[in-house]
């Protein structure tokens, strides 16, 4: 589902390297607690290390342009349980612990902000991407409980029930994984090519008052009207921001302050008063008004249009012509 996208839109390689992971680990835990094949007890510690750290690249690409440099930063807890297998393997269990614990809430604090944390998302998918995000973050968390409890097990009762909590809780947790992961895969947004030597200018004061936040809002809003930007289904927070020409996260506190809103909300108010245009004007189809309103998916122009409207396009439609 991940892979199957358009050239425009390629899959992100990172959820595509978390899925087969998580495949392959769920392969090798069977094997290893199913059928008691004792030879590969080597491998799941290492994939199981480097799990959290595709987690956090996958979602961290949607979050900014990724680093390579930075991006070989995850590769140390690998390395690292590795030594351990060679050097120390009485601590492999604690290190996992604190490895998906340190992940977990590393990716929580990526999304503090909410879905506006995901600025390379397509607007649409951002709560999708943000929910799965969250989903992710838990799980990790969760695995890290599980390790602790197989631990216990082990320690007070010699492993009793150790094959039966690994088997269905890495289970639950690799499947909620791989999940997450073809939620906010398949969010993101076409790449945007940029222009030569163009650069986005900043503005030259602070962000923080009433003042200022009235002239973000007012900079965004006529590049609606003018532009129809909300149209641009691959529409994202960074490529908006490039557009106004002030920073992502400036735009996103300002429309917050001043709507009480995110900004993948905001625009969709924009789509939704475009799609009421369009019903109230003529007879196109519901489907045709929603893709020429920016929306892509039926269930979220549907939601949003609820949300907005407080009742179906087809109500809507038959509200106006009735009257």
């Amino acid at each position: 589902m991940v892979a199957r996208r358009d050239e425009e839109r390629r899959a992100n390689p990172a959820f595509l390297l978390l899925i087969a992971a998580c495949a392959v680990q769920s392969l090798l835990i069977g094997l290893r607690w199913g059928y008691g094949l004792d030879q590969i007890r080597f491998l799941p510690p290492i994939i199981a290390a480097g799990v959290p750290a595709l987690v956090m690249a996958s979602f961290g690409g949607m979050a900014q342009p990724a680093d390579r440099a930075r991006l070989w930063l995850h590769a140390i807890p690998v390395g690292a349980v590795v030594l351990l297998l060679l050097l120390w393997p009485a601590t492999i269990d604690y290190a996992l612990i604190a490895i998906y614990l340190g992940y977990a809430v590393a990716l929580l604090r990526l999304g503090r902000i909410g879905p506006d944390a995901l600025g390379l998302v397509r607007l649409e998918g951002a709560m999708p991407a943000y929910r799965a995000l969250q989903v992710a973050g838990a799980a990790l968390a969760a695995s890290a409980v599980v390790d602790a409890l197989v631990l216990l097990d082990i320690e007070w009762l010699r492993g009793l029930h150790a094959a039966e909590v690994i088997s269905a809780a890495n289970l639950l947790g690799l499947v909620a994984l791989s999940l997450a992961a073809t939620v906010a895969g398949r969010s993101q947004s076409a790449p945007e090519p940029s222009p030569a030597g163009a650069a986005a200018p900043a503005l030259a004061r602070s962000a923080e008052d009433d003042a200022a936040d009235a002239e973000i809002l007012a900079a965004i809003d006529d590049l609606m009207q003018t532009k129809r930007l909300y149209q641009d289904a691959d529409l994202n927070l960074n490529r908006l921001a490039r557009r106004v020409g002030i920073p992502a996260r400036r735009i996103s506190m300002a429309i917050n302050r001043a709507h009480g809103k995110n900004v993948s909300q905001y625009i969709n108010d924009h789509r939704i008063a475009e799609a009421c245009r369009r019903l109230a004007a003529g007879d196109a189809p519901v489907t045709t008004v929603m893709f020429e309103s920016g929306f892509q998916t039926k269930s979220n122009f549907n939601r949003e249009f609820r949300r907005v409207t407080g009742m179906s396009p087809r109500d809507w439609r038959a509200r106006e012509g009735a009257g």
